[in-house]
């Protein structure tokens, strides 16, 4: 006999609010309410029932769409953990929801580049916000917190001044909270706590978040900075030095420079916040140089005619 859900009342609703509040990320849980959304109106188009073949069937009218192998991955990722919190919570049948976590997600070749800035372009992104005004010290903060230490826009929104301690004669961020629930201690460039101080002094603070939401006037609004708000500081300011960018190329912003300038592969992982050295290669495409890439040493010139 085939295992199918218990009857309830609004079976999307339902299922919905089981997956999503067990997601921490507010990121990770709209991309899932949105591939959840979609995935039911296909279920229900089709008439089919929550089992194996169905997702199996939907993995591949994903693939057919020529969507991207990582985005197939996410909305997979989201009916893997549907099918979890269903199950233990009498909704599916074990076996069903042990089938639907098997199903193999799409393979992506090749490693992504992703996007980064060289170190001039860095320095010009600090300096673009205005340093006579409160709004512009914050942003200077903010920026100097995303490109100095790495951190995730999340973690940066999080952050409060008194997780900025003092360890072994230098300042670093405590017990930092991460993906995963990995905690770690990052390491904070004295350039970068001085932008965080000159932010405090103008707006006198020391205590709670760092990062405050601002009103148009200018005017400290007492809350934390959201994440959104935080990824459009990072696109305004990268828009005045003609780049496209996100908070999250900061990051890796952060981690290339590192690796340039001679830090230890562990060391940047650690840094990070990653799981493994393996994941920090990848994301570091520590394989190819493309500063000094070998078709650059060709023997061959343009000649204008």
């Amino acid at each position: 006999m085939t295992a199918q859900l218990i009857p309830y009342a609004n079976p999307l609703e339902t299922m919905l609010e089981l997956l999503l509040n067990s997601v921490s990320s507010p990121h990770t849980r709209r991309s899932y309410a949105q591939g959840l959304a979609e995935f039911h109106a296909w279920k229900r188009h089709h008439r089919l029932g929550f089992t194996r073949a169905t997702v199996q069937d939907w993995r591949s009218s994903l693939m057919e769409r020529g969507l991207a192998a990582s985005t197939i991955n996410v909305r997979l990722a989201a009916i893997r953990k549907l099918a979890r919190e269903a199950a233990l919570n009498g909704l599916l049948s074990a076996e069903t929801a042990s089938a639907i976590a098997q199903v193999p997600g799409a393979r992506e070749s090749g490693t992504r580049a992703g996007n980064w800035l060289s170190q001039g372009q860095a320095q010009k992104l600090l300096e673009a916000p205005e340093p006579g005004t409160l709004k512009g010290k914050r942003d200077r903060a903010a920026l100097a917190l995303l490109v100095g230490c790495a951190l995730r826009r999340r973690e940066a929104a999080q952050l409060e001044f008194q997780h900025i301690q003092q360890r072994d004669g230098r300042w670093v961020i405590v017990d930092l909270k991460g993906k995963g629930g990995r905690i770690r201690t990052v390491p904070v460039p004295g350039w970068v706590k001085a932008a965080i101080d000159c932010w405090g002094a103008a707006a006198q603070l020391n205590y709670g978040p760092v990062l405050r939401a601002m009103n148009r006037h200018g005017r400290i609004t007492g809350t934390s900075l959201s994440e959104p708000a935080l990824w459009k500081l990072a696109h305004r300011y990268g828009a005045e030095i003609g780049v496209e960018l996100a908070t999250h190329d900061l990051r890796r912003t952060c981690a290339k420079l590192c690796r340039r300038h001679g830090g230890e592969l562990e060391q940047i992982q650690l840094l990070l916040g990653h799981a493994s050295v393996q994941t920090t290669e990848r994301y570091l495409g520590t394989r190819q140089d493309l500063e000094n890439a070998p078709n650059d040493h060709l023997g061959l010139k343009w000649r204008d005619e």
